[in-house]
């Protein structure tokens, strides 16, 4: 296998993998359409997709049709969420995408890495705000029957493919900002990047403000950012302060970036807690319920084994803010001095996945709950 890579060069290896298995899917999906895509294709990740953007539990394939399932309904099914199936089939291509970015940072040799890292941060805020959009395009749908993005386009801002629009929104920001860079119309490209980043941020921020302040289905709710916002603050200060004090060397590796990671997850952490158990305490008409796995069995947990008297007081959601900080603050342990110094493309781009982890799905509970969707 080497001997071939060595052969034909590691890009092309990759590029003809990725054709190989594109054609594979499209073929199979045209050959054998009820096998390949209602059996997989449709039940595992679009039909999922549609599900959620019609807020329905459960969807069914019957004669070519997708409806909601019922009891004289058969076929298979799909359901919003996660299966192993489906990671089985997202992590490779995350494992693909990210090899590719690899050598796309390679050759447009990209060399300040950290100044990337931070330029990219408000892509990871604009993730999380985009999600919020097809929350409130479902809302919409239940209270009109209307949706104002209709599928397949909705489908795009909708998990997971939301993480493949925000990544190539993010890819061709990049590749812009170098070409701006290299000839000197910008003196960093960390500068255009960090711009167009925030520039996408603020748009999809103001259309659900325009969403509140005119639909009937959102509303406002700024007590939601306010508290999320300094909990998380005051979560990651008092954390860099016990590091710094008492354990320094956690982050000779990331340094301020670990600032960063540990902020992302706190305000995941934060917002779970705020959303799941303070949301009507907030303003909010109901809490909300958590949309996660490890969230939802972190709730349930606690709720199982404290006294529900004592539920009732501190709530059943402030394990998670804990698992979230503890969980930053090993990642930071575990990118030391040496990780950067043998190998810091990979180094970051794997920082720029922990933040987005945190970071995207903290936001959009945070502004679920904002805007009351």
């Amino acid at each position: 296998m080497d001997d071939f890579i060595d052969r034909y060069g590691a890009e092309r290896v990759w590029a003809a993998t990725v054709a190989s298995l594109a054609t594979i899917v499209v073929l199979g999906a045209v050959l054998f359409p009820q096998r390949v895509y209602v059996e997989i294709i449709w039940q595992y990740f679009w039909g999922p997709v549609v599900a959620d953007a019609h807020s329905e539990p459960c969807l069914a394939w019957a004669d070519g049709q997708q409806v909601p399932c019922g009891d004289n309904v058969s076929g298979p099914t799909a359901e919003p969420g996660y299966t192993f199936v489906s990671y089985a089939g997202y992590i490779p291509t995350l494992v693909l995408l990210l090899i590719g970015v690899i050598f796309l940072v390679r050759r447009l040799e990209i060399e300040r890495y950290r100044a990337g890292f931070f330029a990219l941060f408000p892509f990871m805020l604009f993730g999380g705000a985009l999600r919020v959009v097809e929350d409130v395009n479902a809302t919409a749908y239940q209270a009109t029957n209307e949706m104002a993005i209709q599928l397949p386009w909705s489908g795009f801002i909708i998990s997971p493919l939301i993480y493949f629009t925000v990544f190539f929104i993010a890819l061709f920001a990049v590749v812009l900002s170098v070409w701006l860079d290299r000839r000197d119309y910008v003196s960093g490209y960390e500068y255009p990047l960090a711009g167009v980043g925030t520039a996408a941020l603020t748009l999809t921020i103001g259309y659900l403000a325009y969403t509140a302040a005119t639909k009937p289905y959102a509303e406002f709710y700024p007590l939601i950012p306010l508290v999320v916002l300094v909990g998380a603050t005051l979560t990651t200060a008092i954390t860099w302060v016990a590091i710094e004090r008492y354990a320094p060397e956690l982050n000779r590796g990331t340094r301020y970036m670990g600032i960063v990671v540990i902020w992302a997850h706190a305000v995941d952490g934060v917002a779970n807690v705020v959303g799941l158990d303070w949301a009507t305490a907030l303003g909010l008409p109901a809490n909300l319920v958590p949309k996660h796995p490890i969230n939802r069995a972190i709730d349930n947990t606690t709720a199982d084994v404290l006294p529900a008297g004592v539920v009732d007081i501190i709530g059943s959601a402030w394990p998670f803010l804990f698992v979230k900080v503890a969980a930053a603050v090993f990642v930071i342990w575990i990118f030391d001095e040496t990780v950067f110094e043998d190998s810091p493309r990979y180094a970051i781009l794997l920082m720029i996945t922990v933040v987005a982890v945190g970071l995207g799905p903290g936001t959009r509970d945070m502004l679920r709950a904002t805007f009351g969707v």
